[in-house]
This record gives C-alpha cells, structure tokens and sequence, in this order.
C-alpha cells in the first residue's frame, strides 16, 4: 500500500493517525505495532490495573469497528525491522514489506535496564507494557518483600499500589530527593512524607551494587554501603530510553531520540516522529527536549496528523504531566530545569497546595498536589508569558485569573 505509514500503536501514534483522518487525508492509513493488543492507555497499568480497579479490556482506546469506521488498518502483533527513506517503504520482521508516502515513527521508548550483578534473576521486573503489568500483578500477589529501584513517577505509584496491597515496600533512590529532575524540594519532602505514612520505607542517596540470587530467584538487594534488604521481588523504574534505532539505521537525525521540528517532522519532509522517542526544541525548557508524557504525545501527535493533512498547526503546548500516589494527584505544568526561587500558594498541612518556580523572575512550572484549579491557571500563564509576583502568589485571595483577563484587555 502507499499512503501513511504509522510505526506504533501509541498515544503519539494513534493521534497521528486519527487527526490526519480527521482532517482530511484520505490516502490509505495503516498502523502498525509489534503488540497484539489493540491500542491502550498506559498510566493506569501501575495503579488501577495492578489493584484490580480496572481490566486489560477495560483499558483499550478505541475498539475495531471504531478504526474501521474511520479507515485506519490496524496491524498488530507485527514488528517493523528497517525504515528505506529513500524508496519509501518499511519492512517487517516477516519478510513483507509496506510502501509509504507518509510514515509516522511513534515508537515510544523502553524501560532503562538496571546495569548490576545479578539484574538477569528471575525476580526483577520492570513496567512499561499491558504484558509487562500482567505478569507483575500476579507476581504482587505472591510477594512479600519488595525493593523498588528508582524513585521516579513509576517506582513510586507501584510503591503507593504495593502498600494498598498490604505489601512490605523499601524504595532505592540513588538522588537526594525523590523526582528531583521532575519536582521542586518542597514537593519532594512532601511526597517523602506521604509515603512514609504509609508504611514505605524510603532510602535517599543510595545507590543499588548488586542484586542477589538463590537458585536463580532473587532472594535480596545489596546497597552501595553494603547493606542488605530482603527481597523476593525487586521492581525497576530508572526512566526510559528513546526508540529511536529503526530512525538511526534509516540515517534520520537522532540525539536522545529522533529529531522533529515544531510540525513533527523529521529531515525528511515526508517521515514525522512525535511522542517519547521524539526530541523537539521547547522554548519552555529554552533547548531541546524529550518528554515521556500521555499529554505530549497526544499533542505532538495531533501537530504531526494535521501536518500531514496539509493543515499546518505548530506545536507549542506547555509541558504536563500527572501521577496518582496513595489518595493524592500530582500535578505538573512547565519546564522548571534549573529552578531559582520557589513560592508556595495554599496548605501543604491540607495537602492543598502548589509550589511555583521562578527562573530569574519569570515563572516556569507549578507543582500541585490535589489542586487541578492553580493547573488551569498557571497552565494559561506559562503559555502567555505572564509572571505574577511572588507577593501575589502567596496571597490565597489574589485571584490569579486578573492578571490573564488584564493582559486580554491589553491585546483588545
């Protein structure tokens, strides 16, 4: 077939391809994926899945007689093994081949591996697919001790997850806070405190040397100060890596993931990339940048499925993200990097709050626990620019809302 191409049956991927459909291509659409599974949302997998608040069937996206309806071919259980930009086409791991006039790259990214002795026992899981979630259910049900490597967004909501579970949970964070690339300090040692209470012992500062084995089954985990803890299973969640390989190999671009412009598109003006494994510049994050976020994938997506449709649209979205921990919601807007002052608006007593983060005097993320109304806003803020004052940040009855109906008058 010709037409689009789409590598990955992702957030990034699906949008793709359902925006350009929508918007009016109308040259045959095919996606493609190395899963069985139709197209489904990641995030629950490390909270509701694992509790048994949600089914595999209950998480699929769109069921088959919805991309039929929209003529989107999909093709599971199939992995693409070579991209030829210059014929256009892409080849299977079968032996077939597929033509393109426009190919779309989603292929996510992959679960960094733990690079210590012992990292191969039977025993040591990670999470990033539905197949992945199944067997660490089932593995939750038997355990006793678990070791969560990484204090990261999914170390942690599998650490919130295993204490619902009645589980005994120790947390390894090589840093010396938890997300501490992600969060301000303040959220950090709130979060600390939070699962603390819950009974998760939680080890700053540590790193993992070695993990240990008993005819094969991980018994325990060895700390770089020679400690041990127990452990008949041991989750890893040190971030991801790009699936960027099939892209290299075509000779597209790649710098930790592949390299798109603000439409999506690659090098070549007819092969797109967007979501995990796409590194776009970001004037929020003033440089390059790769996000691993369900909100950026669907927005890179929808830029690329527009471009592809000859309807030009830049990508511009401030940055979000989210994570649910025992019975609060995390919330992000922006790109702090190097952050300078921090203030903090609302209770962190109530676990009501948000922290905002200046870089110089320009206001460039709000941290939020449990309070969706300071995203809205600040999420407007960012966007345009607009800084309020630390003055008014911490004064709960300034309405934050003034400054963006003021700069509307501005533009009037």
């Amino acid at each position: 077939m010709s037409g689009l191409v789409v590598i990955g049956a992702s957030y990034a991927g699906i949008q793709a391809a359902l925006t350009a459909r929508d918007a009016g291509y109308a040259e045959p659409v095919m996606v493609v994926a190395d899963e069985t599974s139709l197209p489904y949302q990641r995030p629950p997998l490390s909270k509701e899945f694992l509790l048994d608040q949600a089914s595999a069937e209950s998480l699929v996206l769109r069921d088959v007689a919805f991309f039929a309806s929209k003529r989107i071919e999909l093709l599971l259980g199939h992995r693409v093994v070579a991209i030829d930009r210059h014929a256009g086409r892409v080849a299977l791991a079968d032996g077939a081949v597929l033509d393109f006039d426009r190919l779309v790259i989603a292929t996510g990214s992959r679960a960094r591996r733990v690079c210590v002795s012992g990292a191969e026992l039977d025993g040591v899981c990670y999470l990033r697919s539905v197949t992945d979630a199944v067997e660490l259910k089932a593995r939750l049900g038997q355990a006793n001790e678990i070791v969560i490597i990484g204090g990261g967004f999914i170390g942690l909501e599998v650490a919130s997850s295993a204490a619902k579970l009645g589980k005994k949970a120790t947390v390894i964070e090589a840093a010396p806070r938890l997300l501490e690339r992600a969060v301000s300090p303040e959220i950090s040692r709130f979060l600390f405190d939070v699962h603390a209470r819950a009974g998760i012992e939680v080890k700053l500062g540590r790193a993992v040397s070695a993990i240990i084995g008993d005819h094969g089954r991980v018994v325990a985990v060895e700390l770089d100060s020679d400690a041990r803890l127990g452990a008949d299973l041991v989750i890893v969640g040190i971030g991801g890596i790009a699936n960027d390989e099939l892209a290299s190999a075509a000779g597209l671009t790649c710098t930790n993931g592949i390299v798109v412009d603000e439409h999506g598109r690659t090098a070549r003006a007819d092969i797109y990339a967007a979501g995990d494994c796409a590194n776009h510049y970001s004037r929020f994050a003033e440089g390059w940048i790769r996000l691993e976020s369900v909100q950026h994938a669907e927005d890179q997506g929808r830029a690329a499925g527009l471009a592809i449709a000859d309807r030009h649209e830049r990508y511009d979205s401030v940055p979000r993200f989210w994570s649910d921990q025992h019975d609060i919601k995390l919330q992000i807007v922006g790109h702090a990097g190097r952050r300078g002052r921090t203030v903090i608006r609302g209770s962190i007593e109530a676990a009501r709050f948000s922290v905002f983060s200046y870089r110089q005097e320009r206001l460039v993320a709000v941290d939020s626990i449990s309070n969706p109304g300071d995203q809205m806003v600040a999420r407007r803020l960012i966007a345009a620019g607009i800084s309020p004052t630390p003055g008014q940040v911490e004064d709960s009855a300034f309405d934050l809302r003034s400054l963006l109906k003021s700069a509307d008058k501005a533009l009037a």
